[in-house]
């Protein structure tokens, strides 16, 4: 993939996944802005891409904001004259059962994740449509966000409109030729650290260098973020330029393409519905085969 002369802001890219995002497109050819809370992490990773030859500046400021996203866009336009992809990668978690989650809990995370993602975009595809050739947005979802995960009120409901957005901006946008999709990925980061099936795993390899078993990578399709990193750059290269609108998975040895919300069974009654007629048909009808939530937990195969 060569990304030569196109210009890139990836947020939350300090470390973790948005580092190796900002490194993989900036490897890929791609002038990089690297956003993120933390200026000291940021200007390591924009030293890090210069070492390797590329182009990087670094802008500090906790996403969610107009003001935010506007400096964000004005930084990559004043450095490199123009933009081409938005990766919006930051976030935060505030883990609590729901009759454990405070208001500040619910708003910190929502705020991060799901106003700065809408804000963000918001400035870039402005700033696209100005340019008038096009462009990409990449989102960046999450299984919690697909199947609802336990302890993740305020996560799972940004990360489900995050992707519900992406549906919306895709037809919206489709006019300017700017392509708008969700990157869904697993991976070894100080948020997964927190799961206890993963965390075994995450702790052999940091600490031991020992690599993720071979059914955790496939299965799970659970890996390093560098694993993930390949998405992004696709998805900002001329070979996607027809792929919008989509929310898809990568992790480990794993590629994915979720589904969209859609209706699965459907019965008429000819004078419509009476909670009677509901109860009487539900079982036999369309709740014969009632859909299912939550994100399974991780399972090693049995030995033989």
């Amino acid at each position: 993939m060569n990304l030569k002369d196109t210009v890139a802001i990836v947020t939350g890219a300090g470390k973790g996944l948005g580092r190796s995002y900002a490194l993989a497109l900036a490897g890929a050819g791609a002038a990089v802005v690297v956003n993120d809370v933390d200026d000291a992490a940021a200007e390591r990773v924009v030293k890090e891409i210069a070492a390797q030859g590329g182009r990087a500046v670094a802008e500090t400021g906790a996403v969610g904001t107009t003001a935010v996203a506007e400096a964000l866009v004005t930084r990559a336009v004043q450095e490199f004259g123009r933009l081409d992809v938005l990766v919006t990668n930051a976030g935060i978690l505030r883990d609590r059962v729901l009759w454990k989650m405070s208001d500040e809990d619910f708003d910190a995370v929502i705020g991060v994740h799901l106003k700065g993602t809408f804000t963000c975009v918001r400035a870039a595809v402005q700033r696209m449509r100005e340019q008038g050739d096009g462009g990409r947005i990449i989102v960046v979802g999450s299984p919690a966000g697909q199947r609802g995960n336990f302890g993740q009120t305020n996560y799972s409901a940004a990360k489900a409109a995050i992707v519900g957005m992406v549906r919306t901006w895709a037809m919206e946008c489709a006019k300017a030729g700017i392509t708008v999709n969700a990157v869904v990925p697993v991976a070894a980061t100080e948020m997964t650290r927190t799961i206890p099936a993963f965390a075994p795993h995450i702790e052999a390899w940091e600490e031991r260098g020992e690599p993720f078993p071979a059914w955790l990578r496939a299965a799970e399709g659970f890996g390093t973020t560098e694993d993930v990193a390949a998405l992004p750059v696709f998805l900002a290269s001329p070979a996607a330029a027809k792929v919008t609108g989509q929310a898809i998975g990568i992790g480990g040895d794993k590629l994915s393409l979720w589904s969209h919300p859609q209706e699965v069974a459907v019965a008429y009654r000819e004078g419509g519905w009476d909670a009677d007629a509901i109860a009487a048909t539900w079982a036999a009808g369309v709740g014969r085969e009632p859909q299912t939530y939550g994100i399974p937990a991780p399972q090693a195969p049995e030995a033989p």
